[in-house]
């Protein structure tokens, strides 16, 4: 039977040995800074005029797409299959992250994207598979040397913003996000003050229900679960609203008789995983005040992860690397 022990959050030896782990963590802010320098020194030809529309190709599309969407003043289209739509040619640009250069669906969709003549900027590893497939007259190669996929996603987004496509992403300031989060959920620091062990200790013996109000927020959070699924293997959700209040309504009413310590057949319990990001948009407002109703109606714990750091995409890279931590954390915790 696997139960969780918190001690192991403060033990030097469990710590270590999740040390590989934990450090790449605590990393993301100078992988963030190097990619960024990289391909800031890289000479890059850009797109000569302003496309048509912007096509995001490939597998991580759907991140470029909450970030530029509301602002790409061309239309824009997340496109992640490996093909592109049947309209798509020169009058149009197409931009693919692949930080792993040897994706075969990212090649697959530059090498489309460079026969049909349309202007193409792909940031990939520098003689990997997909800079092979991307070269032509259009490309714009923006190199990276880490499989990051945020790091990467902030240089295609820099270089966006220069093209005037896109709000401006900083990477410095995403970088001193993740630097912050780093110190706040170092495994140096103590369960009572570490965010992210905190956390943990929650999920603990709960099946996480992970909601973010605002694009990136619910982007956050359906990563965060993905990270809670594979450090634990265990059941964690993350949707809209209208997904996951049927799940907290269905959960047995807490008697305040019940007995705290006592076995419940091995039932764990919702508790709603609330990725706060500043958004003030009315829709998002009541959409949380209704699961947080529901969750006091049926004594559901409600857990709240913040982030205020500056920008959009910053506040997305804490609240993303807050959650990433604390699966990791419980991992960490839960023994055979």
């Amino acid at each position: 039977m696997t139960w969780f022990d918190e001690s192991r959050l403060d033990d030097e030896i469990a710590l270590g040995a999740a040390d590989l782990r934990l450090r790449t963590l605590a990393e993301s802010g100078a992988r963030v800074r190097r990619e960024a320098g990289d391909a800031a020194a890289a000479t890059a030809t850009a797109p000569e005029s302003r496309p048509r529309a912007v096509i995001a190709a490939g597998p991580d599309s759907r991140l470029l797409r909450a970030v530029l969407e509301p602002f790409c003043p061309v239309p824009f289209v997340a496109w992640p299959g490996p093909a592109l739509p049947g309209w798509a040619g020169s009058l149009d640009l197409v931009v693919v992250l692949a930080p792993v250069g040897s994706d075969s669906g990212a090649a697959s969709a530059v090498a489309e994207a460079v026969r049909r003549g349309c202007q193409v900027v792909v940031a990939c590893p520098p003689g990997s598979m997909v800079a092979e497939h991307a070269e032509g007259r259009y490309t714009t190669l923006l190199p990276t040397t880490t499989d990051d996929q945020l790091a990467t996603a902030v240089v295609m987004l820099s270089f966006l913003h220069r093209l005037g496509l896109g709000p401006e992403a900083h990477a410095d300031t995403v970088a001193e996000a993740l630097d912050a989060v780093a110190i706040a959920c170092s495994p140096h620091r103590d369960i009572s003050i570490n965010p992210a062990k905190m956390l943990a200790i929650a999920l603990a013996d709960a099946n996480p229900l992970v909601w973010g109000g605002s694009v990136l927020a619910a982007r956050a959070a359906r990563r965060v679960a993905e990270s809670i699924r594979r450090s634990s293997g265990r059941t964690a959700l993350a949707g809209d609203a209208e997904h996951l209040l049927p799940v907290i309504e269905a959960a047995r009413p807490r008697d305040v008789f019940d007995d705290p310590f006592a076995d419940d057949g091995g039932e764990r319990r919702p508790v709603l995983v609330v990725l706060d990001d500043g958004a003030d948009d009315p829709l998002v407002r009541e959409q949380r005040g209704r699961l947080q109703a529901a969750a006091a109606e049926r004594g559901v714990r409600v857990e709240l992860v913040t982030a205020e750091a500056g920008g959009e995409v910053a506040r997305y890279a804490s609240l993303l690397l807050t959650g990433t931590y604390a699966a990791e954390y419980l991992r960490l915790g839960l023994v055979d």
